[in-house]
């Protein structure tokens, strides 16, 4: 092992708690099927290990092996992935599997510096891909890693800074053992997920907290430092829920941005003072006054989204608005289309509750 005689005594300590204690029975555990483990790291990407498992297995068995994902359209995968955030990861995925096929021969590559070079894929997650799949000696550096390097080493300053990210990396590879690669890198994430996390942690219990410098200082609830504090932007949205015998037209986001090649509500311009107006010029469809459907607040990564619903009814014979952006999904089919949730969470209530009354004065 590089680094101090303390260094050599953290992955001694972190390897001897795994075999012990770790986490051993997940499902992408015990392969060396770089598909699985890839699949289940990009999952894992700030989101939690219960809410994934039923993902993850529902996406094996529509896409077995990274050939039939590859072959898939892209709104079959987006459809598997609703509901578990951050769409880019699926549009990422898909693609990698893509590129995998024709650039590599359908095989995956076993270098974390290649693994790193496809869609979606950063430096910590190729690292960990080549350390479980193929034995690679490659440090990662997720926010678990961050957090336990912090403690540990009483590193200050927020994780997401430069400087201190660069800190963090330079250590996490002194700390490499030699031998044990897959079990120490699995230890590492099972600590900060486990023990070493962000509130409450069972510091009791710990395999560092001889060594701990945040727990020898009293400063286990200062470290890692926090993001520095940003005032959330507020954003306002009218969306159409336009309806015609049961179904609803959704109109397909651009590829990129938010909820990107989902299928979404059409969004009403801002300041548009005719929303009816506006539909019929916009689709073709002539559509009585709007009923003001319940609004729904949604927090992303860097604001907050107020959603304000207004249904239009439009005749079944007129709903011709359909195009290769734009389809009409029955509400009785909402759980096969792939929706972001505050959509599906707006579709489900139209389809389970009663209709609003119109109301005259709406908001621009």
């Amino acid at each position: 092992m590089g680094g101090t005689t303390r260094d050599s005594d953290f992955a001694l300590r972190l390897t001897a708690w795994h075999h012990g204690h770790g986490r051993h029975d997940l499902p992408w555990q015990n392969t060396r099927d770089p598909y699985r483990i890839w699949l289940s790291e990009i999952m894992l990407q700030q989101t939690q290990v219960d809410t994934v498992i039923p993902y993850y297995a529902r996406f094996l068995a529509r896409f077995p092996d990274l050939a039939s994902l590859a072959a898939a359209p892209v709104d079959d995968v987006l459809a598997l992935w609703s509901g578990l955030g951050y769409y880019a990861r699926a549009r990422n995925l898909h693609q990698a599997a893509q590129a995998v096929m024709t650039r590599h021969g359908g095989e995956f590559p076993r270098r974390a510096a290649d693994i790193a070079e496809l869609p979606g894929i950063g430096r910590s997650t190729a690292a960990a891909i080549a350390a479980f799949a193929f034995g690679e000696r490659a440090a990662i550096l997720d926010g678990n890693v961050k957090r336990v390097l912090c403690r540990v080493f009483g590193i200050a300053g927020f994780p997401g800074e430069r400087a201190v990210e660069q800190r963090l990396w330079a250590l996490a590879e002194d700390l490499l053992p030699q031998t044990e690669i897959g079990t120490y890198i699995q230890a590492q994430m099972d600590l900060g997920a486990t023990l070493c996390t962000r509130g409450r942690p069972a510091c009791g219990r710990c395999p560092m907290a001889e060594i701990c410098v945040a727990l020898r200082e009293e400063r286990v609830a200062e470290l890692p430092a926090a993001r520095p504090k940003k005032t959330v932007p507020q954003r306002h949205a009218r969306v159409a829920v336009i309806v015609a015998d049961g179904a609803v037209l959704l109109e397909r986001r651009p590829p990129t941005g938010i909820w990107g090649g989902l299928l979404a509500l059409p969004e009403i311009p801002e300041g548009t003072a005719d929303p009816a107006r506006w539909v019929a010029a916009r689709y073709g469809l002539q559509a009585g006054e709007p009923a003001m459907l319940p609004p729904l607040n949604h927090a992303f990564t860097h604001f907050r989204l107020e959603m304000t619903p207004l249904r239009f009814d439009v005749a079944a014979a007129a709903a011709a608005a359909a195009d290769a952006d734009h389809r009409w999904l029955a509400l009785d089919a909402l759980a096969d289309a792939g929706l972001p949730t505050p959509v599906r969470r707006i579709l489900a209530e139209l389809a389970d509750g009663p209709k609003e009354t119109p109301q005259r004065e709406l908001p621009l």
